[in-house]
């Protein structure tokens, strides 16, 4: 479902004044605090992994020597500063009721006036998720203006990598055009201050969910591409006034131009490149093809560099022009498995082509990650954002999967992600001694030991085996050199450290269920008892198992809740806890996890993110996290709990070192105290809480899980959803 056309016009209540605040909009702000600290004198800075997600979009600035701006599917937008060569993220003010707006459409730059920028954001065109909305900025994303939009569109979904759906009329830099995915064309006559739609657009939304896929100018005349073509129907459309739209004639037809995916204009040649493909990318293409059209002719002419064969299927992605020198063009392929996607590169206007990938040599010292467990990393893969430096031919760029490639030399490449940082954070634990102060859990490249936070880890993911998507991370109470940790992998779902997670090793067996429904596992105190939940993906929940011999065999614990994430008791060993969110009741097991007994029960129920957490070093200290039902407490095991009254909402806690004086850990909460979805801490067992984040630093959807350092008062690592590690500790 989508909103109908008669809602497309837009309030202009969304049309916000700009603050004095960096990143910040519409919102009453705190008194001005020390550069670099939050209100809760907090400094805040990324774990560094660097990159680890899709890079949707890579824009130089025609007129602005240095100065580009990225965008991704989950992790916002960033400004690039040449002289630091670190990417700025622009989007970190978005918080917890915007996450839909970390997902980055498109953007847009205003050639005529070099400190505008514009955002398109939205994540999901889905009935469950919020409408879009513009930013607009005159500082280069400093500080924002937001138009809230009538429609949905879709950072995250498939065709996330066309584009760009926003443009700036070249004639008149007051007027902006939007493509959406199931609303047609937009315009606004206010510099995106309000939109309305564009009667007459000739498209007609389609089931693909692409609907308009790429805006570009060709001098003065503006070029729509069509992504519901069926191959055969017109997919690109063209106006030369802003008022009459045509299908442009002449195109190419079937199914290695049914979407056009990327397009860009040669101002010397007077000819504009368009990529396309079967399908609307990342995943699923099999053909595809390059075109040109001499704007001044009409002429088209294939100028694909190699066409897809059996064996060896892709269709072309990215697509940029050097401005510098007529004629020449990098394009980039998508999808390509069997050979690796490459980069083709012409200077003669299509007539010949060279591989990039086949002179490249990659330098990833800097990520090792990137290697995903083998030798040498790949080339790329995903690759749909690709741009040349308008003032430097040789300094070209391209997106991938989870990094965004530079070279100066066309020969030698390297990751260009410094301050870039989009992972999705599904576990985190910061061991109480050890080399490390944190070990995480992320989706799509595996587990992360940080030996510094300074510096992407040197080991690189987590290997034998590798995971993709990381289920879970547990480390025994008072034996922390023992780690396990289970996931989605193509050999093997759990594993085990004895060296507090810089090395692993598989377990010698595991459940049939682990291939296809890896969970949660927990491990007892002193390392020798192991539970093993499987969810499938289809949401089918099983028994956990167990295991006392390492993961050597394993056994069914039936009176285990189905699905329910295992605790271990941090101070017993015999001592296991389950909460099951079916029936809003407490399990506990006094054997070692053999078997598992309802204690309390009548608590809330019925969401599968609800949070069980135990106090370090205490038996029987269980705090719950109930979202919006607030947060529960027991301290006799869960016999009995009680609701703390000093929190409305609770989506997920953490224990860390306590305060100088202090009889209790410290508390970190992700929840409210009142009406603010904030980051806070307590140093008096939850009695009173301070606000340790800002609007400057939320970073949309935080509720996946908290790490506090043992060891560090004051140091908390937030798990986000697309902004990777976040952590935060006192100006001291």
């Amino acid at each position: 479902m989508h909103p109908t056309r008669r809602t497309l016009l837009t309030s202009t209540a969304g049309a916000a004044t700009l603050t004095a605040l960096p990143g910040t909009y519409n919102r009453a702000q705190a008194a001005p605090t020390r550069p670099g600290t939050t209100a809760g004198g907090y400094r805040w800075r990324n774990a560094v992994i660097g990159g680890t997600g899709f890079v949707t979009g890579v824009l130089f600035h025609p007129a602005v020597r240095g100065l580009a701006y990225a965008r991704t599917d989950i992790g916002g937008a960033y400004r690039w500063d040449d002289r630091t060569a670190r990417w700025t993220p622009l989007t970190d003010h978005l918080g917890w009721d915007d996450w839909n707006l970390l997902g980055v459409e498109a953007l847009a730059v205003d050639p005529a006036h070099p400190d505008r920028l514009y955002l398109a954001l939205g994540a999901y065109a889905q009935s469950w998720a919020g409408n879009g909305a513009v930013l607009r900025s005159e500082d280069r994303g400093a500080t924002w203006s937001r138009s809230d939009l009538a429609v949905k569109l879709g950072g995250n979904e498939d065709g996330r990598g066309a584009g760009e759906r926003l443009l700036v009329d070249p004639r008149d830099s007051d007027t902006l055009w939007l493509g959406t995915r199931h609303d047609g064309l937009l315009r606004s006559t206010d510099r995106g201050a309000t939109w309305a739609a564009v009667t007459g657009f000739p498209g007609a939304p389609g089931a693909s969910g692409q609907g308009v896929t790429l805006l570009v100018a060709a001098g003065r005349t503006l070029y729509a591409g069509w992504g519901d073509s069926d191959g055969t129907t017109a997919n690109l459309y063209r106006t030369a006034d802003g008022a009459t739209w045509e299908a442009v004639p002449g195109r190419p037809a079937g199914a290695f131009a049914k979407v056009p995916v990327r397009a860009a204009y040669d101002r010397h040649t007077r000819e504009l490149y368009v990529t396309y493909a079967d399908a609307p990318g990342p995943n699923g293409q099999a053909d595809g093809s390059v075109h040109k059209l001499a704007t001044a002719s009409g002429r088209w002419t294939d100028v694909t560099p190699v066409r897809p064969a059996p064996g060896d299927t892709f269709g072309y992605g990215g697509a940029a022009v050097d401005a510098r020198r007529p004629g020449t063009v990098v394009v980039s392929t998508n999808n390509r498995w069997a050979a690796v996607d490459t980069l083709y590169r012409t200077t003669d206007g299509g007539r010949t082509w060279t591989s990039l990938k086949d002179t490249a040599v990659l330098d990833v010292s800097e990520t090792p990650f990137l290697t995903f467990g083998t030798e040498t990393p790949k080339f790329g893969w995903w690759i749909q954002a690709v741009a040349v430096d308008p003032y430097d031919s040789e300094h070209v760029v391209f997106g991938t999967g989870a990094t965004l490639y530079g070279t100066r030399d066309l020969k030698h490449w390297a990751p260009r992600t410094r301050g870039l940082e989009e992972a999705s954070v599904r576990q985190l634990i910061s061991p109480p001694t050890g080399e490390a102060h944190l070990i995480s859990g992320l989706g799509d490249v595996g587990v992360m030991y940080h030996e510094r936070l300074t510096a992407s880890p040197s080991r690189g993911m987590a290997t034998n085996p590798v995971f993709g998507t990381v289920t879970g991370l547990a480390q025994a109470a008072d034996k922390p050199s023992y780690v396990v940790r289970t996931g989605w992998g193509d050999h093997g779902n759990g594993a085990w450290s004895a060296d507090g997670g810089r090395s692993w090793a598989p377990f010698a067996a595991q459940p049939d269920l682990a291939v296809n429904a890896p969970g949660p596992i927990a491990v007892n105190a002193d390392g020798s008892v192991l539970l093993w939940t499987f969810v499938h993906w289809d949401g089918t929940k099983y028994p956990a198992r167990r295991s006392a011999d390492n993961g050597a065999t394993w056994s069914e614990v039936p009176s285990f809740p189905k699905g329910a994430t295992p605790l271990a008791d941090p101070a017993d060993p015999a001592r296991f806890y389950a909460y099951d969110t079916d029936t809003g009741t407490l399990f506990a097991s006094a054997d070692a996890g053999l078997t598992f007994t309802a204690r309390a029960g009548g608590l809330p129920s019925g969401d599968s993110q609800f949070q069980l957490a135990a106090a370090p070093g205490r038996s029987g200290d269980l705090w719950l996290s109930t979202k919006g039902n607030g947060l529960y407490r027991s301290t006799d095991g869960g016999a009995g709990f009680a609701k703390l009254t000093s929190c409305r909402a609770s989506s997920t806690l953490a224990f860390g070192k306590a305060a100088e004086g202090a009889a209790y850990p410290a508390v970190y909460l992700v929840g409210s105290t009142e009406a603010i979805t904030a980051v806070y801490r307590s140093d008096d067992g939850a009695k009173t809480w301070v606000r340790i984040n800002d609007d400057r630093h939320q970073w949309g959807w935080i509720g996946a899980a908290l790490a506090a350092d043992p060891r560090i008062h004051g140091r908390v690592y937030i798990a986000t959803n697309g902004r990777g590690i976040q952590y935060g500790e006192p100006v001291r």
